[in-house]
């Protein structure tokens, strides 16, 4: 798999391109960054320096992966470099835009992490922002995180994140039912950090008022949360019915059965977002990591908590999402990709919209007849 800046006049040609739009056959030419013209078969393209044969093959936006602990040996709370090293391992499988996703840690390490990535995003703009999972979390839904570092999302906790969030903290999981949640749930919604709802023991009700709040998210569908029942439908009937609400879920064959994945994809048409919430064992060798502070046992693409049977974030990578989803749960590709480029995009506020059109940022994922990734482009 090649990788290379997007900056030289570069055609990438013969394929089908695939995006929320839809699929059609077409050509794509890029120059400076930036997506220059978008055209058909029967259209001349302008004169390139360089032309990518995508014959056979897919042309989709780069993948926007909103909730990435690590990859490639590395996670994105140690520092700079080994953000950095993330990145590019992911970018390797089509992630051309990321957010780092940070566990439980106390609040102070919190802001000094959050720090550090903003000096790894100044070097690398595919790093687009920080996803803060904890510490306002359900002790009975902790799933990989600290318990002892859980704690409420009292004023003063929310005003120390608040403090870092401007136009880093590009989503926050919380608890809704938390003693002071619902308020916070308010107050970051109101400094423009879009909230997520997760890691929780909250019925219905209180899932449709952190929504009617603001919450626009959902963590880890089925996940670390209640399930849906006839009686008691909780998050997911919740955000469900709610229309503003994105629905992230992590299609690896672990977490969540195929047919339920399916089923969501059904339920909430253009709300779905594929998420890798992979550790730093995604797209690296089975053995022991970390995540965050926690040892993390990795064998046969399952991760654990050392010790347990607790699932501890994923090995998954976009480009295996994008087959499963495909392969194994029936869902039309244009669909898949909308899941993996405009929706996440959407749901985090960035202002383009991952797509295949002239003046689209020049991030694109090459792939072939089996949905493999052959070359990415990234500004």
């Amino acid at each position: 798999m090649a990788g290379s800046l997007a900056m030289t006049r570069t055609l990438v040609h013969s394929g089908l391109l695939v995006d929320a739009s839809g699929a059609r056959p077409g050509w794509v030419f890029v120059d400076g960054g930036q997506i220059v013209s978008v055209g058909s078969p029967d259209e001349s393209p302008p004169e390139a320096d360089r032309s990518i044969d995508a014959a056979g093959g897919y042309v989709t936006p780069g993948f926007v992966d909103i909730h990435c602990h690590g990859a490639g040996g590395a996670q994105f709370q140690d520092g700079v470099d080994q953000a950095l090293a993330a990145l590019s391992a992911m970018r390797a499988h089509g992630t051309t835009r990321a957010v780092a996703s940070f566990v439980t840690s106390a609040i102070d390490s919190l802001v000094a992490s959050i720090e550090t990535v903003c000096v790894a995003m100044e070097r690398d703009p595919g790093l687009v922002g920080v996803h803060v999972e904890g510490p306002f979390l359900a002790p009975g839904r902790k799933g990989a995180h600290n318990r002892d570092l859980l704690r409420h999302p009292d004023r003063a906790a929310v005003d120390q994140v608040l403090d870092v969030a401007s136009g880093v903290i590009r989503q926050i999981t919380i608890a809704p039912e938390l003693p002071g949640a619902l308020d916070a749930v308010s107050r970051f919604v109101e400094a423009g950090v879009p909230v997520a709802v997760g890691h929780t023991e909250c019925d219905y009700d209180t899932a449709r008022e952190a929504f009617a709040r603001g919450a626009s998210l959902v963590t880890h569908a089925f996940n670390a949360m209640a399930p849906i029942q006839g009686r008691l439908p909780g998050v997911l009937g919740a955000a469900i019915a709610a229309d503003h609400v994105t629905i992230e879920v992590i299609a690896d064959g672990i977490h969540v059965h195929p047919a339920s994945i399916a089923l969501l994809f059904t339920a909430a048409p253009g709300r779905v977002a594929l998420v890798t919430d992979a550790i730093a064992a995604a797209a690296a060798p089975p053995g022991r990591y970390q995540l965050g502070e926690l040892d993390v046992d990795v064998a046969d693409g399952r991760a654990v908590v050392a010790g347990t049977d607790t699932l501890a974030g994923s090995t998954l990578t976009p480009d295996r999402a994008l087959r499963a989803v495909v392969n194994d749960c029936g869902v039309s590709l244009h669909e898949a990709v909308a899941a993996l480029t405009t929706t996440p995009a959407r749901a985090i506020g960035e202002q383009d919209p991952a797509v295949l059109a002239s003046g689209a940022r020049a991030e694109l994922a090459v792939l072939d007849e089996g949905l493999l990734v052959t070359e990415v482009l990234f500004g």
